[in-house]
């Protein structure tokens, strides 16, 4: 599990409940602590300080209403979002469960898609507002971390020269940035880049993985919304577009928009104004807009799934960053550069590189590209004795067949780039056929845990959050 994996605190008089409760979440990539009451709920939550809280309504001594009441009063608690989890369907019980500070509810029987999906956008709804926060007060040592950042940008071949020589065109400029490449090139990494040499460094950096969210939640997210504008809507509430004001707005998985948040984001990038969801107060905002994608959005224009009025508005600036099988004379240096900061950060000495590592690490395709590359070093630093780092046997030899882990990893990689929701024809495979199958594999031989080292987007290369993404379009489910 990662180091930077969300905690969650389950809160349940009922064994069976907390240990199905635990079960789910652990799969999904979560850490999890449990109480069994109302007041046991209160100390674990200021001693372990979760990201989020699954609370029980209905428990003996203090009931959920007044567990969460408690927890809103205190300093050390009340910034926790609380979810509730009830049976009770009645309207008055839920606006009961808003009135005590619940961010939002799950009814029992619940469906795991939705659980989790309500605990992911909550957790990264936090953490997003925690950094913006910090970020005024922090502001040097972000440059600072990005321009540690951009020593992961290494490389002298031409591909990467042309792309360092682009940030430096586009930086100094207001104008809309469109980062096309595969999972794992480094798109995020290319857009803190630009933002890091703008006019507009002073001010936040908001980034919306807009294939992580439920369709139903991407535009509250972007646009915010009003008091009443939904059920569970309680308070106004702002989005990342307003938090953005000034600054700017990273899309990633830009390709995965909805139709409807589509248009809306068009009007957005041409006029520069909305209005919140459910509001009638037009709002102007000063945003530059990089988006990301791992899609062929001249394609997916071409399928009719992107529109492309929107898509000639965000490609004002294009970006292709290389795979790393098309940069090959790089590789080394990276090696070096990832064995040098990972020996760091876990406290190992190496002696260098061991030149038959360097050359079979050159000769690999590398589906998922820089991150899988970053994550095989420290794999084989975990594993090293010592002495020069030599990860050769990680490796798959040239002309070998492929391991199940980089065929998944190559296969997933590939697909994604690709329409992965065509039907069969003719009785044959789609790359959707292959994708799903590749990425069910891994999720079966990982017991379904996604997030950590040995995690499915580790194996597979991706990040957690597009694996996810991955998951949804291609109704990949846990069978019961």
């Amino acid at each position: 599990m990662g180091a930077d994996a969300a905690t969650v605190l389950i809160v349940d008089d009922e064994p069976l409940n907390v240990d199905l409760l635990e079960q789910e979440l652990a799969a999904a990539g979560y850490r999890t602590v449990a109480a069994t009451s109302g007041n046991e709920a209160l100390a674990v939550a200021a001693r372990a300080h979760p990201d989020l809280i699954l609370l029980d309504v209905m428990m003996n001594g203090l009931d959920g209403y007044e567990t969460c009441r408690r927890l809103k009063a205190g300093d050390a608690t009340r910034a926790i979002p609380v979810i509730f989890l009830t049976a009770l369907k009645e309207t008055f019980e839920k606006t009961r469960a808003f009135a005590a500070g619940a961010v939002d509810y799950v009814t029992k029987p619940f469906e795991t898609e939705e659980l989790l999906a309500r605990v992911g956008v909550h957790v990264a709804l936090r953490r997003e507002i925690e950094a913006h926060r910090r970020s005024m007060a922090t502001i040097r040592l972000l440059v600072a971390d990005t321009r540690s950042d951009d020593d992961a940008m290494i490389g002298d071949s031409q591909a990467m020269r042309r792309v360092r020589e682009q940030i430096a065109q586009v930086a100094a400029t207001d104008s809309t940035v469109l980062i096309q490449g595969e999972t794992g090139t480094g798109k995020e990494l290319v857009a803190r880049a630009i933002h890091a040499r703008s006019a507009r460094r002073d001010r936040p950096l908001i980034r919306l993985n807009c294939a992580a969210l439920p369709r139903e939640l991407v535009e509250s997210e972007l646009f915010g919304h009003e008091k009443g504008a939904f059920t569970g809507a309680i308070q106004q509430r702002r989005g990342r577009f307003e938090l953005a004001d000034g600054g700017t707005l990273f899309l990633d998985e830009v390709g995965d928009l909805p139709a409807e948040a589509q248009a809306k984001l068009l009007r957005v990038l041409q006029e520069r104004e909305f209005e919140r969801l459910g509001g009638t107060r037009t709002l102007h905002v000063d945003v530059r807009v990089i988006a990301a994608t791992n899609r062929d959005l001249h394609a997916e224009v071409g399928a009719a799934r992107f529109r492309a009025d929107l898509y000639f508005r965000l490609n004002v600036f294009p970006i292709a960053l290389p795979p790393l099988r098309e940069r090959r004379d790089d590789i080394p240096r990276l090696l070096q550069h990832f064995a040098h900061r990972t020996a760091r950060k876990l406290g190992r000495a190496i002696d260098g590189i061991a030149p038959a590592f360097a050359e079979r690490a050159r000769a690999c395709d590398w589906p998922g590209n820089i991150r899988e590359l970053e994550n095989l070093v420290e794999r084989a630093l975990i594993l090293s004795k010592g002495g020069r780092l030599d990860g050769s046997e990680l490796l798959v030899p040239p002309g070998a067949t492929p391991g199940p882990e980089g065929a998944v990893a190559r296969a997933a990689s590939h697909a994604a780039a690709h329409d992965a929701t065509r039907p069969a024809r003719d009785g044959r495979a789609t790359l959707a056929d292959v994708e799903r199958a590749h990425i069910r594999a891994v999720l079966e031989r990982t017991h379904w845990t996604i997030e950590g080292d040995f995690g499915a987007a580790r194996i597979l290369g991706m990040n957690p959050s597009t694996l996810r993404g991955r998951m949804r379009k291609l109704d990949i489910r846990r069978a019961r």
